[in-house]
C-alpha cells in the first residue's frame, strides 16, 4: 500500500484555506459488491480509518451521496438522525470531509463538492496538480538561491 498526501495553503487577505488531499494505492477487491467498491473508493481517498470502528465517516459520506442525486444537501442534525450518530461525531467527520475537499457547506447544509464522483475526482486532480506546480516553482526558486543543479 502506498500513500501520497498533499497539503496546501491558500493565502487570502484575512484567512488561510487549507486542504489535505490523501491518495492511498490499495488493490481493488476482486469481484466486489457495490458496497465493497464504495468502501475501496473511500479508503483510497483516505476517508475511512481503522479507528473508525462504526464506519461513521463512511455512513455520512453515503448519506451525502444519496441526496446528491437530487442536488440536495443535509444539515448535521439530519445526518445524525439518518445515521444514528451523535451530532458531535457527525460534525467531526464533516469537518474532515471538508478539509479533504470532498464536501462543502452552504448555510447549514452539507453537499458533495460536485454532482458526481467522477467530476469530484477531476477537481481533486486539478487541486493536486496546482499544488505540485506551486511546489515545483518554489523548488526552482530555492535551487536558484542555493545554486543547485539537476
Amino acid at each position: 500500500m502506498m500513500s501520497l498526501r498533499c497539503q496546501y495553503l491558500c493565502w487570502l487577505p484575512t484567512m488561510i484555506i487549507q486542504k489535505r488531499i490523501t491518495i492511498i494505492k490499495i488493490t481493488k477487491p476482486v469481484e466486489p459488491t457495490f458496497n465493497d467498491v464504495l468502501q475501496w473508493f473511500g479508503d483510497s481517498l483516505g476517508l475511512f480509518h481503522l479507528r473508525d470502528k462504526d464506519k461513521s465517516c463512511f455512513r455520512i459520506f453515503i448519506e451525502l451521496l444519496k441526496v446528491a442525486r437530487e442536488g440536495l444537501g443535509l444539515s448535521s442534525d439530519e445526518i445524525a438522525e439518518r445515521t444514528s450518530l451523535t451530532r458531535g461525531t457527525v460534525v467531526h467527520h464533516l469537518n474532515k470531509l471538508m478539509e479533504s475537499g470532498l464536501i462543502m457547506q452552504q448555510r447549514n447544509k452539507y453537499y458533495l463538492r460536485d454532482p458526481s464522483l467522477e467530476s469530484l475526482l477531476d477537481h481533486l486532480k486539478k487541486d493536486f496538480e496546482q499544488t505540485f506546480e506551486d511546489l515545483r516553482n518554489s523548488a526552482r526558486q530555492i535551487d536558484n538561491v542555493l545554486r543547485l543543479r539537476n
